[in-house]
């Protein structure tokens, strides 16, 4: 019986040819109870699987069998529009997409004026569950806004406020530069996981500092680094499978890719 009978393959070989180790140190893998196939440990080394429908993860950490997918990370600059092709015609994400093979698509957006950490990929079903608001991935905001924040204003941040289309509170907020006096402006950092529209702008206006610039710096367990704007790299392995597990924690069951409006 060959590795591609049509019960599946062995999980050994699914896992090796994913890039996780050898055969060999899958095999030992399995034996010390270190992967799971749909949450659900094996120790049989004899074990087969489906890689387009069972969910494997070792260590706790999810894989991703299809090898056809592609996860990249872009530090959008300001002045492009998340899109792949703008009706204005208005300079898109295609320019920093060309050197793929693949068809890439954006999770979720930002705004022109919102420059950082945005998400490329090819992988139709993880994009639309870490864009879709209900499932309120962690997103961290640096903000350079107009006025002197004080320590009240970072309060009124984490405590929440009414906007006109609902109660809207930051998880986190700071205040990063205390030395600006001079300039008349602060900086801001915000973690948040909702996915309104343009929710850190509309916040931050609310409460008497309208944003001036405004960077994504961190989405999920992915960090924008030193990533210099307007470049793009593949995810590493470590961070494709904390993507992975984060986005299989739960996927919204009513959610249509109509829904998604994120954007910031």
């Amino acid at each position: 019986m060959t590795d591609e009978a049509p019960e599946g393959i062995r999980l050994q070989k699914a896992l090796a040819n994913a890039g996780v180790a050898s055969r060999r140190v899958v095999e030992q893998y399995i034996v010390e109870g270190r992967i799971r196939v749909n949450g659900r440990t094996v120790t049989e080394l004899g074990t087969r699987i489906d890689p387009e429908k069972d969910l494997i993860d070792v260590d706790g950490t999810a894989v991703q069998l299809d090898v056809s997918k592609r996860y990249v990370m872009l530090n959008k600059p300001t002045g492009v529009v998340s899109s792949m092709k703008d009706e204005k015609g208005r300079p898109d994400l295609r320019r920093f997409t060309k050197e793929y093979d693949e068809r890439l698509y954006n999770v979720g957006r930002l705004d022109a004026e919102t420059s950082g950490l945005l998400i490329l990929t090819n992988d139709g079903e993880l994009a639309h569950v870490l864009a879709h608001p209900s499932f309120g991935v962690t997103k961290v905001y640096i903000a350079k806004v107009k006025g002197l924040v004080t320590a009240q204003t970072i309060a009124k941040l984490t405590k929440g406020f009414d906007l006109e289309d609902g109660f809207i509170k930051a998880d986190k907020a700071r205040l990063l530069d205390t030395s600006r006096a001079g300039s008349g402006s602060s900086m801001v950092e915000l973690t948040l996981h909702s996915g309104r529209n343009r929710i850190v702008r509309r916040m931050m206006a609310e409460v008497g500092h309208p944003v001036v610039d405004l960077v994504r710096r961190q989405f999920g367990p992915l960090h924008l680094g030193t990533l210099p704007a307007g470049k793009s790299r593949e995810l590493s392995k470590i961070e494709l499978g904390a993507l992975l597990t984060l986005s299989r924690e739960g996927s919204p069951a009513d959610a249509t890719p109509g829904d998604v409006q994120e954007k910031q």
